[in-house]
């Protein structure tokens, strides 16, 4: 598995990620995850569409909260457009939020089982089994256009880099 060491900082401190870091006119990874109730979901699942993939370390933070809100709010202005947020927490947890917090037009999604997002992905935070932050977006054919692994992972990534990019398709 390869690590990468220093390229993603938490509080300044550099961290080690798990997996293979990707680039724009890269190839999707199909992965799976679960849905709040526990079924899987794939990338495949949404094939033909433009998918944003929104990675969080945790839904209970307020960095986190604030990213799936803005991307929850942004859905309505797009049509052919899947919006995931993938993060390590349980689907319990994430439903509760969802729940609590109106999170209703994004797919919600837990990557807690085997890690297959955030490996592939190139996310995984090797001391604490969370994702780092990062957003992608992928085109119809299923290849990267755009992509951020944000350098401090209590930062929000550039949404309107993200939002252009989709536009742009």
């Amino acid at each position: 598995m390869e690590k990468r060491t220093g390229e993603v900082t938490m509080k300044g401190n550099p961290i080690t990620l798990l997996g293979k870091k990707l680039k724009v006119g890269d190839k999707a990874p199909d992965f799976t995850v679960q849905d709040l109730d526990f079924s899987a979901v794939k990338l495949s699942d949404f094939s033909g569409k433009i998918v944003i993939i929104n990675a969080v370390p945790s839904v209970d933070t307020s960095v986190c909260s604030a990213q799936l809100h803005r991307f929850n709010s942004e859905a309505a202005k797009f049509t052919n457009v899947a919006i995931l947020s993938v993060s390590a927490d349980l689907p319990f947890a994430l439903s509760r939020y969802c729940a609590a917090d109106g999170i209703d037009a994004i797919k919600v999604t837990s990557d807690h089982k085997d890690l297959d997002f955030g490996l592939k992905y190139g996310l995984v935070i090797e001391a604490l089994r969370l994702l780092s932050r990062a957003v992608f977006v992928i085109n119809q054919q299923g290849k990267i256009v755009y992509l951020e692994y944000v350098d401090e992972v209590s930062h929000e990534p550039d949404y309107t880099r993200v939002l252009n990019a989709v536009k742009a398709l």
